[in-house]
């Protein structure tokens, strides 16, 4: 049996290095269907909107949709089912002090899941919301009795 030293040895038996993670480069973000469908059925309701709008001039907080000229943000909420980020401790303690902030400067904040933005829920609370849901039944009841 033959002895060696252990720089020898390491010699021998150089450790694998792990390769190195690439650092994350920021891409532009991926809007949700959610995101996608409400911003579908704002437009083609002619309201104007503003997406990722950051509402606190201190904090890098962005709301999914400002409503413009009516103090409204919308966050549609993903992942609700899959214990995404809004339905964990850290993630629901977050969200928690980025709505108050934005109640506080004092937007209205309204959340919907992707299921009630894409079942039209989510923007007949909007249209009611804005009052323009009565407007509108009014100017079609007027348009069927002429």
């Amino acid at each position: 049996m033959t002895s060696i030293s252990l720089a020898e040895y390491k010699k021998i038996n150089k450790p694998k290095r792990r390769a190195k993670r690439p650092a994350s480069v920021k891409t532009e973000r991926v809007v949700s269907e959610g995101e996608a469908v409400l911003s579908q059925h704002l437009r083609a309701h002619k309201i104007k909107f503003e997406q990722e709008f950051q509402f606190n001039a201190d904090r890098k907080w962005r709301a999914d949709f400002h409503l413009i000229g009516m103090g409204i943000l919308i966050e549609v909420e993903g992942g609700i089912w899959s214990g995404g980020r809004h339905t964990r401790g850290k993630g629901y303690l977050g969200d928690m002090e980025k709505y108050n902030s934005a109640q506080g400067l004092g937007y209205q904040v309204y959340r919907y899941s992707t299921e009630q933005v894409k079942s039209g829920l989510a923007l007949e609370e909007i249209l009611k919301r804005i009052g323009w849901l009565g407007w509108i039944v009014k100017s079609f009841m007027r348009l069927a009795h002429s």
